[in-house]
């Protein structure tokens, strides 16, 4: 599928490619130089990941545990 690039920089993602990869407006996209193409790739967020993992127990806790191995990881490296 062919797209131009306006004045502005801006291209067209042609609607089949939309459809088939979900994107919708204001999803962000990432190009990647590949030799002598271009490939573009979806960029996922925080966001798009909101409610496929169900959390076992309180966040607050959770947090602290989280924070807790950061710190950890922090303390061996340095040693």
């Amino acid at each position: 599928m062919i797209s131009t690039i306006t004045t502005k920089g801006q291209i067209t993602v042609p609607v089949a490619i939309r459809k088939l990869y979900g994107l919708h407006p204001h999803d962000r996209v990432d190009f990647i130089p590949d030799g002598d193409r271009i490939v573009l790739i979806p960029v996922k967020t925080l966001r798009d990941f909101r409610g496929t993992v169900t959390g076992a127990g309180d966040p607050d806790q959770e947090r602290q545990v989280a924070k807790d191995e950061v710190a950890r990881r922090i303390i061996e490296e340095m040693s």
